[in-house]
């Protein structure tokens, strides 16, 4: 009986083994023919594909995962199932790209092994050597991420989810797994994962905020491989309507005074229904996270930004990407060879409100190298004139207008139509994508959602980017954002001023595509 069960063992190693060889042969064939990579979606035939937005070649993605820049390369890791369009067995997807805009597929950098499949987790360049898989003169990429055991959890185990890493000797190409993973161990919680790591400088040693469940605890390590538990945040402060993931700990910088930022990730639980992204505003003593206060805020207001963390090693700048989707219908929604896009790159900043220091988020200054056309006026009747010449499904608006009520839809020959817009009396921005095309998928998908304007100003500073099948909406400097998925039948060409406000300040542009020509 014994040498029957090892023989089984034994086929099924190598069926595992040769189905992952032919994964690899064949994302290798497909890079010959599409040109070292290049990420190839304009041209493709899928009308719902962005042209600005990455999106895997085929197959699911969710979480962005290891962002960091090294050699002046930015890496985005991504979890990735690339033998179906719904959540499966996950793998690190890779892209890298000089600019988080034209971005390369590289093949796939991590595979499920016997601990498990490869959950979210984050990267770190070890200047340092503190693990010893480098040199300093030749510092290792060392990505850190949650094994998810999916027969312990079939078994009715609670302790299937631990930490494990991962090192680069050639900025991401190649992979070596830790021979001793895993480095933390469950100590008996079903939701133990998604390890988010940074340089503590002051304490010359690694942290590691860890989602827990309904809370996040923090670890610290000399050397990436030994971790000790620090403190824990969370339990009751904070929006709870899910189970809290993907956290990101890191400070910015007010009024030359240092702040830290907590993002915890929640799902369900958002503002608009299902999945969002809520952060804390704090001080980090290197082992505990306070914050200032107990309110509960969001990153971003709108129904399809999830999961985001920031880049690793980018200095002075804090630059942020989310999954552009939600839990409610990602799985579902109308798109077949490729599943979900990630938010455009997002630069992070503290700023002021009534003595509170909140967190705006803007497009990284990247974009504005894709301009294509543009144009600036004031008043509507000029900016109407633009919209005569230009019908384009990628475009960058940026207006500034009186606090009173205004829209603006874009359409397209079948009468579909997604509008958006500021409403005075509640203060509130809004998506209205209740007419914008297919919306069956989903019970909640086609209703109009809202976000409270964290500012009080009397003008409404709005910078809006539509990107073919997404709008992203960046009230008041970044104070209160926006970000909605759509799926027209026919591309929106037509855009209008639809009620309201006729004058304000405008910038129009139209822009290039990030991508390149589909392969054959």
């Amino acid at each position: 009986m014994n040498d029957a069960l090892l023989f089984i063992s034994a086929l099924f190693s190598l069926h595992w083994m040769m189905r992952r060889i032919s994964t690899i042969a064949l994302t290798a064939l497909l890079a010959f023919f599409s040109g070292n990579f290049v990420l190839a979606q304009s041209d493709s035939g899928e009308q719902y594909r962005p042209l600005l937005h990455f999106t895997p070649v085929r197959g699911w993605m969710n979480d962005p995962n290891g962002l960091v820049l090294n050699q002046g390369v930015y890496h985005l890791f991504y979890q990735h199932y690339p033998d179906g369009n719904k959540w499966g067995p996950m793998h690190w997807g890779h892209a890298t790209s000089s600019d988080m805009l034209h971005w390369q597929h590289r093949p796939i950098a991590l595979y499920p092994d016997s601990l498990g499949y490869i959950f979210s987790g984050s990267a770190v360049v070890d200047k340092n050597n503190t693990s010893g898989f480098g040199s300093k003169e030749k510092p290792a990429l060392v990505a850190i991420y949650t094994y998810h055991d999916a027969k312990a959890a079939e078994a009715g185990k609670i302790n299937y989810q631990t930490q494990g890493i991962a090192y680069s000797l050639d900025n991401g190409k190649s992979w070596t797994k830790y021979a001793k993973n895993p480095v933390l161990m469950n100590p008996g919680i079903i939701d133990f994962r998604d390890p988010k790591v940074s340089w503590y400088a002051a304490g010359k040693k690694w942290v590691m905020a860890l989602a827990v469940k309904d809370h996040i605890e923090f670890y610290s390590s000399a050397n990436l491989k030994n971790w000790q538990k620090e403190s824990a945040f969370g339990e009751t402060i904070g929006a709870h309507g899910g189970v809290w993931e993907c956290p990101d700990l890191f400070p910015l910088t007010i009024a030359g005074k240092q702040q830290w930022v907590l993002i915890v990730n929640i799902n369900p639980g958002g503002p608009n229904g299902g999945s969002a992204t809520q952060y804390f505003v704090g001080s980090f003593d290197g082992k505990t996270f306070t914050p200032h206060d107990t309110e509960t805020r969001w990153l971003d207001d709108g129904p399809d930004n999830y999961a985001g963390v920031t880049f690793d090693n980018t200095s002075k700048r804090r630059l942020f990407i989310g999954w552009m989707s939600n839990w409610l219908y990602g799985q579902d929604v109308p798109t077949t060879r490729w599943r979900s896009a990630t938010t455009l790159p997002r630069e992070l900043n503290l700023l002021s409100v009534e003595g509170k220091p909140l967190v705006a988020s803007m497009p990284a200054r990247e974009i504005r190298v894709l301009e294509k056309t543009s144009k600036t006026g004031d008043g509507f009747r000029s900016f109407n004139q633009w919209l005569q010449a230009n019908r384009d499904s990628l475009f960058r608006l940026d207006f500034t207008i009186p606090t009173r009520d205004f829209s603006m839809v874009i359409s397209n020959d079948k009468g579909q139509q997604l509008t958006w817009g500021y409403e005075a009396g509640s203060n509130q921005l809004f998506i209205d994508r209740s007419a914008s095309g297919n919306t069956g998928f989903n019970a909640d998908f086609g209703k109009k959602v809202f976000a409270s304007r964290k500012s009080k100003k009397d003008v409404v500073r709005l910078t809006c980017i539509v990107d073919r099948s997404s709008i992203e909406l960046y009230a008041d400097d970044g104070l209160t954002v926006m970000t909605a998925i759509f799926f027209p039948d026919q591309t929106f060409t037509k855009l209008a001023v639809a009620t309201g406000e006729t004058k304000g300040a405008w910038r129009a542009s139209t822009l290039k595509p990030a991508v390149g020509k589909a392969g054959k």
